[in-house]
C-alpha cells in the first residue's frame, strides 16, 4: 500500500512527560547505555508492548529522538532507546559505524526487554531513523521476535545510497583517500577521522542541521572514522527485508530527502513481502521529520507511527 501523508495525521504533540530510567546492557561484551520508558498509563505489574528506538548515522539520539519517546510512551508503549557500541556513553571504538555489529547490539536488546517484568516479549517492535532503520529491517529479518518495524529515511542499499551522495569527480577524490586509509588501518590499527559532513555529504538543509540541530562538530570533535563508508557500504537490508513477513513493516520517508534519496524507500517497498506499507512525505527533507527541526511533520510521521504499531502491538 503505497499511503499519502495527510492532514489527518497531524495531531497535536502529547503534553505527557515521560519519566526515564537510565540502563545499561552488553553486547559482545561491551557496555550500552540508554534509557527505558515505562508506557503512560500503565497499571502495576502489568506487561506493555514495547518499542526499541534505534538511532541515525550521527549517533546524537539525544537531539532527535526524544519526542519520538515521549509520543510513543503517551500512547501506551515502553520504550528503549540507547546508543550503539562507540556512541554517546557506549563503550566500544569512538563512533565507528560496523552495521552488523549495531544488528548484534539489537539483539542484546531484545534479550535484556525480555528479562524485564514490565514487557511483554511477545509484543516487541523497532522502530530506526535514518540509518537506524536500515539497521531495524535487518534486525528484523534475522530476529524472529521482531512482531513489526518502522525505517524513517532510511537506505536499502547503504552502498548505493552513499555512491549517490558525491559527483564522479568526488567520487574519484574521495576513494583516493579511502585507498589510503585502508592501508593506515592495516599499519597502525587505525582510521582517519574526518568531519561529519565529509564521511556523509549532503544537501542545503541537512548541511545546515549538522550545524544548528545535530552539532556534531560540538559533540564530536575528533572526527568520525573513514572506515565506517567500507563498512556501510557492502550492508544491503533490502536483499534481506522479504524474510520479515509476515510480520508487518512500514517504510516512511520524505519526498525531497537529499541524505537519502526516497528511491531507497521504494527500492525497500518493492522488496518486502505483504504485510507493508510506504508513506512519502511530500515536499519534506531528510531533517523535517525530527520535532527540534519541523513539528508539523514530526507529529505526520509520528502519527502514521503510531497507527502502526496500535494495529501490530496491542
Amino acid at each position: 500500500m503505497n499511503a499519502p501523508a495527510t492532514q489527518a495525521s497531524l495531531a497535536p504533540a502529547s503534553p505527557h512527560v515521560p519519566v526515564h530510567e537510565p540502563v545499561h546492557f552488553y553486547s559482545d561484551g561491551l557496555k550500552l547505555s540508554g534509557q527505558f520508558t515505562r508506557a503512560a498509563g500503565a497499571a502495576p505489574g502489568a506487561k506493555s508492548p514495547t518499542i526499541v528506538c534505534l538511532h541515525g548515522y550521527t549517533g546524537r539520539k539525544e537531539i532527535y529522538m526524544p519526542g519520538y519517546v515521549r509520543e510513543l510512551s503517551a500512547a501506551g508503549f515502553n520504550t528503549l532507546d540507547f546508543h550503539h557500541r562507540g556512541f554517546g556513553e557506549s563503550e566500544g571504538v569512538r563512533l565507528r559505524n560496523k552495521p552488523w555489529d549495531q544488528v548484534a547490539d539489537v539483539e542484546s536488546a531484545l534479550v535484556y526487554l525480555s528479562q524485564r517484568a514490565e514487557v511483554d516479549a511477545e509484543r516487541i517492535g523497532l522502530y530506526g531513523t535514518s540509518f537506524g532503520g536500515s539497521v531495524a529491517m535487518m534486525a528484523a529479518a534475522h530476529f524472529a521476535q521482531v512482531r513489526c518495524v518502522v525505517s524513517v529515511g532510511s537506505s536499502a542499499h547503504c552502498g548505493r545510497s552513499s555512491h549517490d551522495k558525491r559527483t564522479y569527480s568526488q567520487r574519484l577524490d574521495w576513494e583516493d583517500l579511502m585507498k589510503l586509509d585502508r592501508i593506515e588501518r592495516v599499519m597502525t590499527g587505525q582510521s582517519r577521522r574526518v568531519p561529519y559532513d565529509v564521511l556523509v555529504p549532503s544537501g542545503r538543509a541537512e548541511a545546515d542541521s549538522i550545524d544548528t540541530m545535530y552539532k556534531v562538530a560540538e559533540r564530536y570533535p575528533e572526527g568520525y572514522p573513514m572506515e565506517n563508508y567500507d563498512h556501510a557500504y557492502t550492508f544491503v537490508p533490502e536483499d534481506h527485508v522479504a524474510r520479515i513477513a509476515p510480520r508487518p513493516c512500514l517504510f516512511i520517508h520524505a519526498e525531497r530527502d537529499t541524505i537519502v534519496a526516497v528511491n531507497e524507500a521504494r527500492s525497500f517497498y518493492a522488496h518486502a513481502q505483504e504485510p507493508k506499507q510506504i508513506i512519502v512525505i511530500p515536499g519534506a527533507n531528510h531533517v523535517d521529520v525530527y520535532e527540534p527541526r519541523n513539528p508539523a511533520v514530526f507529529r505526520i510521521v509520528v502519527g502514521h507511527m503510531k497507527a502502526f504499531f496500535d494495529a501490530n502491538l496491542r
